[in-house]
């Protein structure tokens, strides 16, 4: 990562963050609709547009 921008950097956070799973409060409370989270990406399988 030393070689990369600052910019750059606090892309691949943001991304990073919007990786998490849906949070078990949120599959409880809404009686198991919200299951699987639409924007989930594999790091391997999906690119990022930068």
């Amino acid at each position: 990562m030393g070689k990369k921008t600052k910019g750059l950097k606090l892309f691949l956070a943001k991304r990073n963050k919007q990786n998490s799973r849906v949070p078990v409060w949120v599959i409880i409370k809404t009686n198991r609709r919200f299951v699987r989270h639409p924007k989930r990406r594999h790091w391997r399988r999906t690119t990022l547009k930068k």
